[in-house]
Protein backbone atom coordinates (compact mmCIF):
# COMPACT_ATOMS: atom_id res chain seq x y z
CA UNK A 1 0.00 0.00 0.00
CA UNK A 2 1.23 3.40 -0.68
CA UNK A 3 2.14 6.07 1.89
CA UNK A 4 -1.15 8.45 0.47
CA UNK A 5 -3.60 4.94 0.60
CA UNK A 6 -1.98 4.81 4.07
CA UNK A 7 -3.28 8.33 4.80
CA UNK A 8 -6.64 7.43 3.93
CA UNK A 9 -6.94 4.33 5.47
CA UNK A 10 -5.38 5.83 9.44
CA UNK A 11 -6.20 9.73 8.40
CA UNK A 12 -2.78 10.74 8.81
CA UNK A 13 -1.27 13.06 6.48
CA UNK A 14 1.47 11.18 4.21
CA UNK A 15 4.33 13.17 5.06
CA UNK A 16 3.73 12.29 8.40
CA UNK A 17 3.80 8.55 7.87
CA UNK A 18 6.84 9.27 5.91
CA UNK A 19 8.68 10.52 7.93
CA UNK A 20 7.91 7.61 10.45
CA UNK A 21 9.02 5.51 7.85
CA UNK A 22 12.34 7.05 7.74
CA UNK A 23 12.40 6.99 11.62
CA UNK A 24 12.17 3.10 11.89
CA UNK A 25 14.58 2.83 8.89
CA UNK A 26 17.27 4.66 10.87
CA UNK A 27 16.65 1.93 13.57
CA UNK A 28 17.47 -0.97 11.31
CA UNK A 29 20.43 -3.12 11.29
CA UNK A 30 22.84 -2.36 8.67
CA UNK A 31 22.85 -4.78 5.56
CA UNK A 32 24.25 -8.24 6.14
CA UNK A 33 27.89 -8.98 5.27
CA UNK A 34 28.27 -9.76 1.71
CA UNK A 35 29.75 -13.43 3.05
CA UNK A 36 26.90 -14.42 4.44
CA UNK A 37 23.35 -15.53 1.97
CA UNK A 38 20.48 -14.85 4.25
CA UNK A 39 17.77 -17.59 3.66
CA UNK A 40 14.79 -15.13 2.51
CA UNK A 41 14.76 -12.05 0.09
CA UNK A 42 12.45 -9.15 -0.99
CA UNK A 43 12.30 -7.44 -4.01
CA UNK A 44 9.64 -4.67 -4.64
CA UNK A 45 8.89 -4.23 -7.94
CA UNK A 46 8.32 -0.69 -9.83
CA UNK A 47 6.99 -0.27 -13.42
CA UNK A 48 7.78 2.72 -15.77
CA UNK A 49 6.17 3.94 -18.78
CA UNK A 50 8.74 6.61 -19.90
CA UNK A 51 8.66 7.10 -23.41
CA UNK A 52 5.23 5.68 -24.15
CA UNK A 53 2.76 8.19 -22.82
CA UNK A 54 0.30 8.39 -25.79
CA UNK A 55 -0.35 12.72 -25.86
CA UNK A 56 -4.13 12.76 -26.54
CA UNK A 57 -4.13 16.96 -25.67
CA UNK A 58 -2.37 20.32 -25.76
CA UNK A 59 0.55 21.21 -27.80
CA UNK A 60 1.23 17.11 -28.29
CA UNK A 61 -2.56 16.79 -30.25
CA UNK A 62 -2.43 14.47 -33.00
Amino acid sequence: MGFRGIERVKGVHHTTIIYWVKQLGDKLPDAPKEDVIPEVGELDELETFVGSKKTNFGYGQQ
